[in-house]
């Protein structure tokens, strides 16, 4: 089991909990949105989905904050013209200066009163930087919920393997380049 650590004596900062920076962000899709095959574009879907996670990370981190990796955005149901989609966002968990925002796509008929389905999910990771562009530290999340607190063990758990993912391939590419197989 991972441990919660939502504090960081060392750098002073005061931790925020999770509903502080948590948004949505509502978007009715029209024509221009779609693709060939008449549904939304999943590029587009993507955009908004960085746009919420974007302002989730600034307003946790009090300032600007970039997109480092999209870990994974998964489409679950097709999205179309005249849908109202809600894209909501949250910080699952933080690092010294980077933070995992949680996101959840949901769609409803923009003239009916079924209620909104699921129909994409993503992980990002976003970096805090300063004016120079350079790192700068950002305060821990502090989870409210027992979903909350789930979610943050999972993103610690996801931060485990892109690390190790990142090594291994570092370590594969030092080594094949060591042996002459790749040119450099």
């Amino acid at each position: 089991m991972t441990d919660l650590v939502t504090n960081s004596p060392e750098d002073g900062l005061a931790g925020k909990p999770t509903s502080v920076s948590r948004t949505t962000l509502s978007h009715i899709m029209t024509a221009a949105d779609t693709n060939l095959l008449g549904t939304v574009h999943g590029g587009v879907i993507m955009k908004l989905v960085d746009d919420a996670a974007g302002a989730v990370a600034g307003r946790h981190s009090g300032g600007p904050a970039v997109t480092a990796s999209m870990d994974e955005m998964a489409f679950l149901e097709p999205v179309r013209v005249g849908d109202l989609v809600h894209v909501k966002a949250q910080v699952n968990w933080t690092g010294r200066s980077s933070m995992e925002v949680g996101v959840r796509v949901l769609a409803e008929r923009w003239n009916e009163s079924s209620p909104a389905q699921q129909v994409g999910s993503a992980y990002l990771v976003f970096a805090a930087v300063d004016e120079q562009g350079k790192p700068r530290t950002v305060p821990p999340v502090i989870p409210e919920t027992e979903r909350d607190k789930r979610r943050y063990q999972e993103a610690q758990i996801r931060r485990t393997h892109r690390l190790a993912r990142r090594r291994a391939i570092r370590e594969l590419r030092e080594r094949r380049a060591a042996e002459g197989l790749d040119e450099a």
